[in-house]
């Protein structure tokens, strides 16, 4: 079953905001987009607002016994 698509947005930042965040973002090695979630994850459940986790893409090879099409 597919994840639905993410929302995407405009956002305006300060400058100063936007540098820090890619500092964070490069330290953790994820994308300034995975970080910006990652950060406001943390700070609504520190409001007590309750997410389901995040679902992420699955990546590689798929293990030994799973079914796939060889092509």
């Amino acid at each position: 079953m597919a994840a639905p698509p993410k929302k995407a947005f405009p956002l305006r930042l300060d400058p100063a905001l936007y540098a820090a965040v890619e500092r964070m973002a490069a330290a953790d090695l994820r994308s300034v987009n995975a970080e910006f979630e990652c950060l406001l994850r943390e700070a609504l459940a520190k409001r007590g607002m309750k997410l389901a986790a995040p679902n992420p893409p699955r990546r590689g090879r798929p293990p030994k016994g799973e079914d796939h099409e060889d092509a």
